[in-house]
């Protein structure tokens, strides 16, 4: 398992979703990220090893004292952190990597749509950025969605911004991608079973989500 994982790694490094800066190459030391792996269809989820990650960036249920209403799903730019509100003053937070500065996007918008182990394209942008992207992905270990994702729409349209998985675990708290939220896999996962299409999700950058 774990020489599959690794082989998946490096094969992905570069195509991180939404990403247009190059990632380290993955060495033989990433395969110390994972300790096993979750049952999942049609693949499993690669299980991380938290005690790589600085111990905020664990899944958690948390104080919030923000006005959105439970349920909506919150992102904070700046603090790398994801909110799912709940009743009563309270949060479940995910540590997220997140776009880099002038990528980042902010806004409000909903859960258009889910996807289970979902195929991958790069936008135009990113091909215009990265022309030796492949066009397309199919679903897997290997893919830069990673083992879910939420696509976010505004008025019915999609802004092709997605909260998704993520198959490079260290670039959790890191500024890296060109705009998307990536999660680890088994915290997507989770969202994925809490939050229903439909769902508001507010990402804000200096403590605003208005443009």
């Amino acid at each position: 398992m774990i020489r599959r994982i690794l082989i998946a790694a490096l094969l992905s490094a570069p195509l991180a979703a939404c990403q247009t800066a190059q990632q380290p190459v993955a060495t033989a030391n990433d395969s110390a990220w994972y300790i096993g792996a979750i049952p999942d269809k049609p693949h499993n989820i690669p299980l991380v090893d938290r005690r790589k990650m600085e111990a905020k960036y664990a899944r958690q249920n948390v104080e919030y004292k923000g006005p959105e209403k439970a349920g909506s799903i919150v992102v904070d730019i700046d603090e790398r952190m994801l909110y799912l509100v709940q009743p009563e003053g309270r949060a479940i937070r995910y540590g997220v990597g997140v776009g880099k500065q002038g990528f980042s996007w902010k806004g409000i918008a909903s859960v258009g749509r889910k996807g289970v182990w979902p195929n991958w394209s790069p936008t135009k942008t990113m091909v215009g950025i990265r022309p030796d992207l492949p066009r397309h992905m199919e679903a897997g270990i290997d893919n830069p969605l990673g083992a879910r994702a939420l696509y976010l729409h505004q008025n019915g349209a999609d802004t092709l911004f997605r909260i998704h998985g993520t198959n490079e675990p260290w670039s959790i708290g890191e500024q890296v991608s060109s705009g998307c939220v990536r999660m680890l896999n088994e915290d997507v996962a989770d969202l994925y079973e809490r939050v229903p299409v439909g769902t508001t999700v507010y990402v804000k950058r200096n403590g605003r989500y208005r443009v």
